[in-house]
């Protein structure tokens, strides 16, 4: 471990499957360790997706904090602070934005904050409990970061901060894992693949009732149609009644979660996220990567990755209607398909690297450090 090297405390809720788990262990993993260091605080516990961080230096610790409001792990999270004594604290959306306050009394001098998605019940941001906190959150954070611009207008629109105080750096993809490289099978198959928690706001019944149409139809002009949902979550016993109800059972899977993404990606012919919303989606991100062409709702940052009729196509929350027809058109439409996963493809190598991502980072760590030594906020 390099002693001189910053260290960085990144507190979460929970260290477990998700989009923003998945970019801290992203972030830790490409970052020179001789640049900084990294410890993971988590206030829920962590499960074995921890072992996905590679860095033999970074350690994850608990603060065992039960469901509810349970001060005592404030304390907890004092004392490993005090000794610690990280460079930054980088906390995550609003669980986890009244350690801010904590981090202040350790003695912490650097404060960053990242607003990374939402919730279904308060898909806007608008709830007033949490807009209070948040405003209130002004007084302590020293920068606040934002997965997409979405994001930052929200932050200067809704909570009050000031553009100068906000960073947006986008998520970045394994450019390397995902591939454009297809599994072979039948040429008469068409598989429609979604990847993501089993939560309200990601939406999946909108997708089956969308590939229900499709069948109901028979527009998939003589095709073998599936669909295949990856993830794991509160809403997987919903999708199963409807599949079974409608009658899809055959042509349906529920995958459950998966450790290898990029393969099931191979296996897709088109990707769909039918999120209500999103911060940025690293499955898009990945879907791109892969070669494949995006159906995304035009919700959150969802039209800042993908490019509506070049590298996919976008449409409204819950409109199962309009998905239908965009899954339709992209079955009868292989050429333009195969175009649009190009497209996407070379934009995720272009714009959405891990590099870039990580060098992005850098920069909001390094311009925080600098800003104190000339005595900024």
């Amino acid at each position: 471990m390099t002693k001189d090297a910053p260290l960085i405390a990144h507190v979460i809720y929970r260290l477990d499957i998700g989009g923003l788990e998945n970019g801290i262990v992203n972030l830790i993993n490409s970052t020179p360790r001789e640049l900084y260091r990294h410890v993971v605080i988590c206030l829920a516990g962590y499960t074995e997706f921890a072992n996905r961080i590679r860095r033999d230096d970074v350690s994850v610790f608990d603060l065992e904090k039960p469901p509810g409001k349970h001060p005592g792990y404030y304390l907890r999270l004092y004392k490993l602070l005090r000794k610690l004594r990280p460079d930054v604290v980088h906390t995550r959306n609003i669980g986890t934005l009244d350690c801010q306050f904590v981090a202040l009394a350790a003695g912490v001098r650097h404060r960053i904050h990242g607003e990374h998605g939402w919730e279904a019940s308060d898909l806007r941001g608008r709830n007033r409990k949490h807009v209070l906190l948040r405003r209130l959150s002004r007084l302590v954070v020293g920068r606040y970061m934002a997965v997409s611009r979405d994001g930052s207008d929200w932050l200067q629109n809704v909570i009050g901060i000031p553009e100068e105080r906000i960073t947006q750096i986008y998520n970045g993809t394994d450019t390397d894992s995902f591939t454009a490289v297809r599994e072979r099978r039948e040429s008469n198959s068409f598989v429609i693949g979604t990847v993501g928690r089993l939560d309200p706001i990601k939406d999946q019944l909108t997708l089956l009732s969308a590939f229900a149409l499709l069948r109901d139809r028979s527009s998939e002009g003589g095709q073998a149609l599936s669909l295949v949902i990856v993830g794991a979550g509160e809403m997987r016993q919903q999708l199963e009644d409807f599949v079974l109800r409608h009658g899809l059972k055959s042509s349906v899977t529920l995958a459950g979660s998966s450790d290898d993404v990029a393969a099931m990606m191979r296996t897709f012919d088109v990707f769909v996220l039918p999120s209500l919303n999103e911060g940025i989606s690293n499955t898009i991100l990945e879907a791109m990567a892969s070669g494949l062409p995006v159906l995304a709702t035009n919700a959150g940052g969802n039209p800042e990755l993908v490019v509506d009729g070049v590298t996919g196509s976008l449409f409204a929350p819950g409109d199962s209607e309009g998905l239908a027809e965009l899954i339709r058109m992209s079955i009868e439409n292989p050429e333009a398909r195969l175009q649009q996963g190009a497209e996407g493809r070379s934009r995720a190598v272009g714009e959405f690297s891990m590099a870039a991502m990580k060098e992005r980072y850098m920069d909001m760590y390094d311009s925080e450090l600098r800003r104190s030594m000339l005595g900024g906020r």
